[in-house]
């Protein structure tokens, strides 16, 4: 049995309709341009180690500089990227900032920034950048700002 070539034409033209009508979020990938293109959600700041080194209130405006600067260093890195505030945004990058304390405050400790990225597909990777203690004393109140740029200049 032949089909019309109306008929053909029609149905073709129907599934073209509807394929182009779903257009899937594309998924970044791990590389310059996947990342510099991506949407990013920078999630709930963590601390690891010996969080007792500063008091609630010093902990409550790190945590909150960690989220603002670690977003701030992957626009800077990236100045096409975007930063949502929703969790659930569709192919957006995870980003989990993270702090790693020392066990004590001596001069020969060390502390860390680490950014964890979690991809849509699943894909996870972290980049990590260790810091003496006197680069935290030369900084101050910019160490976190510095801590994460240093940490993105890794990012590809």
């Amino acid at each position: 049995m032949k089909t019309p070539i109306l008929s053909r034409t029609l149905l073709a033209a129907l599934t073209l309709g509807t394929a182009s009508a779903v257009t899937p979020v594309s998924a970044p990938t791990w590389s310059k341009a996947g990342l510099s293109s991506a949407t990013y959600v920078i999630l709930e700041p963590r601390v690891e180690g010996n969080i007792n080194l500063v008091g609630a209130d010093q902990r409550k405006s790190i945590l909150e500089a960690m989220k603002r600067d670690s977003a701030g260093a992957i626009t800077r890195r990236y100045p096409t990227a975007k930063i949502a505030t929703d969790a659930a945004t569709p192919g957006a990058i995870r980003v989990t900032p993270t702090f790693i304390a020392p066990r004590t405050l001596v001069p020969w400790a060390k502390l860390g920034g680490r950014l964890d990225f979690e991809l849509p597909n699943g894909q996870k990777m972290s980049a990590r950048e260790d810091f003496g203690i006197s680069i935290l004393l030369q900084k101050r109140s910019e160490f976190v700002n510095y801590m994460y740029d240093t940490v993105a200049k890794q990012l590809p």
